[in-house]
């Protein structure tokens, strides 16, 4: 994990500024890896209350039911010939995009809007 002295100054100043509000930047790695389903939910209640309350949490997730809770997706893939592959959105859009691999998967879990 890098500090805000080492990030590029405009994000450490936006760190900065958001550190003097009083909100947090929450980084998780697969945080429900070997967690049981009950506790995946609380996991998601936690996030989304921190994130209804003003702070921000990025989770690098494979678990599709949480994925589907994110407000935005970055989806990082690779596609055939190797080469980066990169989409962006919220669940719906990402689900509608018929090269996304993610999308194809996610699609069947997302109830109309």
């Amino acid at each position: 994990m890098k500090g805000a002295s080492t990030l590029a100054a405009a994000h450490a100043t936006a760190l900065e500024r958001e550190a003097r509000r009083g909100r947090t930047l929450y980084v998780l790695d697969e945080p429900t890896n070997g967690l049981h389903a009950v506790d995946v939910d609380r996991l998601l209640i936690e996030l989304h209350r921190l994130v209804d309350g003003g702070d921000t949490a990025v989770v690098i997730e494979r678990d599709l039911d949480v994925i589907k809770t994110a407000d935005w997706l970055i989806d990082i893939g690779r596609r055939s010939a190797g080469r980066p592959d990169h989409r962006r959105g919220h669940p719906e859009q990402i689900a509608a995009d018929p090269g996304s691999h993610t999308g194809r998967f996610l699609h069947p879990l997302l109830e109309p809007r």
